[in-house]
C-alpha cells in the first residue's frame, strides 16, 4: 500500500529532469498520475515506465504556455482518473543574459511558463477542487490535497544574470502563499520547493550540444558556463549538485500525508546552499 493510493496527480514538465522524477516518485507511492511534456516520445517513455510498474498514468501533450492547455491538463486529470489531489507545477526552462541584453520578449517569455502558466492551471483548477470540497463536506469526509510549486534560489534570492527566470521564480513564492492563505478553506496545502544546482539538462555546460534545447519550434540556449558549475558545486555544503531524484524527493515530502498541516512554506532544497 503506497502513501497516496487513489490520489490523482498533475505534474507538468515530467518527460525528463526533475519532473520525470517527481511523477515516478509519486506513482511509486500509488499515485494515478498526468504526465506533461512538450514532446509525445518522453511523455510516453514515462507512462510506460509507471504502467510497467503496476500503476496508472497517462500523457497530456502540450505547452503549458497555450490558452488552452489549463483546461485540457485539468480535464484529463478529472476524465480519466476522477478526481484531482495533487498539482506540482514543475514545467520551465532558462534563458538568461544580463538585463542590458534582454528585450522585453526573452523577460516575458520567462514570467509566461514559470509564474503566468501555474497561476492559469490553478485557476483552472479551482471549480473542480472547490467542488469536490462540498461534496465531501457533505459526506463528512475531509481530503487534503496538495499543491507543489517550484521555484529557485534565484527566486528566493536573486542570481547574476537571471533577471528574468529570477523574477518570475520570486513571484511563484509570492503566488504559492496567496493561494494557501485562499485555499485552506478548501482542505489545500499549497507550499513550495526552492531548488539549488541540480543535475539536469538546463545547469549542463552550455558547451554541451544537449544544453541547447527545442521550445515550440525554436531552439534555446540553456545549460551554465563550465566554470560556473565548479564554482557553485565548491560552494555547496555537501560538495555537489544534487540529483533529479534527490530534488524529487524534496517535492514527494510535500505531497504525503506527513505534510497535511504544512502550507504557505517555502523548501529550499541546494545542499546547504545559499546564494
Amino acid at each position: 500500500m503506497g502513501k497516496l493510493d487513489g490520489k490523482v496527480a498533475i505534474v507538468t514538465g515530467s518527460g525528463r529532469g526533475i519532473g520525470r522524477a517527481v511523477a515516478l516518485k509519486l506513482a511509486d507511492e500509488g499515485a494515478m498520475l498526468v504526465v506533461n511534456d512538450l514532446d509525445p516520445e518522453p511523455a510516453g517513455e514515462v507512462v510506460s515506465a509507471i504502467e510497467m510498474a503496476g500503476g496508472q498514468a497517462i500523457a497530456c501533450i502540450g505547452s503549458v504556455t497555450v490558452p488552452d492547455f489549463p483546461d485540457r491538463i485539468v480535464g484529463t486529470a478529472i476524465e480519466c482518473f476522477g478526481g484531482l489531489d495533487i498539482i506540482v507545477n514543475n514545467a520551465g526552462y532558462t534563458r538568461d543574459g544580463v538585463i542590458q541584453k534582454q528585450d522585453d520578449a526573452q523577460f516575458q517569455e520567462m514570467l509566461d511558463v514559470h509564474l503566468a502558466a501555474p497561476f492559469r492551471i490553478l485557476r483552472a483548477a479551482a471549480d473542480p477542487i472547490r467542488a469536490f470540497r462540498r461534496e465531501e463536506a457533505e459526506q463528512g469526509r475531509e481530503v487534503i490535497r496538495k499543491v507543489v510549486n517550484i521555484s529557485s534560489l534565484a527566486g528566493t534570492h536573486g542570481n547574476a544574470g537571471q533577471v528574468n527566470y529570477a523574477s518570475a521564480k520570486a513571484g511563484i513564492v509570492g503566488l504559492t502563499k496567496t493561494l494557501s492563505k485562499e485555499w485552506g478553506r478548501y482542505k489545500v496545502c499549497v507550499n513550495c520547493v526552492a531548488f539549488g544546482f541540480i543535475e539536469t539538462r538546463l545547469t549542463k555546460p552550455n558547451s554541451d550540444p544537449e544544453s541547447r534545447i527545442e521550445i515550440e519550434g525554436r531552439s534555446v540556449q540553456v545549460g551554465v558556463p563550465e566554470q560556473t558549475s565548479a564554482a557553485v558545486s565548491a560552494m555547496t555544503p555537501l560538495g555537489r549538485p544534487g540529483t533529479a531524484e534527490e530534488a524529487a524527493g524534496a517535492v514527494a515530502l510535500m505531497c504525503l500525508p506527513e505534510s497535511d498541516y504544512v502550507s504557505g512554506q517555502v523548501l529550499i532544497a541546494s545542499g546547504g546552499l545559499v546564494i
